[in-house]
């Protein structure tokens, strides 16, 4: 095992367990915030095991998991809005439980609960599909065009199954405005992918005939 990898992996992990956890139980006062718990529990929980899956399977996906320093410029400001995206919304979460702002019944949670768990699973299908996903907008030494299994379908599958786990948060938090707030990842996310099939036409041999064939970006006959 790669003990460097492990450290840094697990570190991350922890961290971001903290910071959510902070962003949560703080302004909501309390740590009896029901649905926070159940968030970070299926959230967190997947999250670690894939880590481990990656660290003894394939250790050079989980190093570029890890990776978030972005070379392009315009993806900069894309990791900018989505952390200020995700710091209000986690808060304004927080604080609708403090004071009933809003809040949607616990049932609504446990099925939004539901549906994040299908949509890790598609994520993890993604990651199992193409081993050269990385966090960061860059084509890779010896890369290749994915355009099979949900590659054959969407060209940006991994998107796909973000939007809905970000839709899904705010509704397993309860907090109708908190997802109003998370809305804006729609248009953080357009932005970024624009971005990168321009990085991807230009440096990846086979990209633009892959765009011609598979038309759709994000969500089958919509866009």
């Amino acid at each position: 095992m790669n003990s460097a990898l492990f450290i840094r992996a697990i570190t991350r992990f922890i961290a971001g367990v903290l910071l959510v956890g902070g962003l949560l139980f703080l302004p909501a006062g309390t740590w009896n915030y029901p649905q926070a718990w159940l968030l970070i529990g299926i959230l967190f929980v997947p999250m670690f095991i894939a880590g481990l899956v990656m660290m003894k399977m394939n250790p050079g996906l989980l190093k570029k998991r890890l990776n978030v320093k972005e070379e392009e410029t315009e993806q900069r400001q894309v990791i900018v809005f989505s952390g200020i995206m995700f710091l209000a919304a986690f808060l304004a979460a927080g604080f609708s439980f403090r004071y009933k702002w809003l809040m949607l019944p616990f049932a609504v949670s446990v099925a939004a609960a539901v549906l994040f768990l299908a949509a890790y699973a598609l994520y993890a299908e993604v990651l199992r599909e193409n081993t050269y996903l990385s966090r960061t907008i860059e084509v890779q030494e010896n890369q290749k065009v994915i355009d099979t299994g949900l590659y054959g379908i969407v060209r940006h599958p991994m998107y796909m199954a973000t939007v809905f786990l970000f839709l899904a948060m705010p509704l397993v938090l309860g907090s109708v405005i908190s997802f109003i707030i998370l809305f804006a990842y729609i248009p953080i996310i357009i932005k970024r992918i624009r971005n990168e099939e321009q990085v991807l036409a230009e440096g990846l041999p086979g990209y633009s005939e892959y765009m011609e064939k598979v038309k759709y970006r994000l969500i089958p006959f919509i866009w």
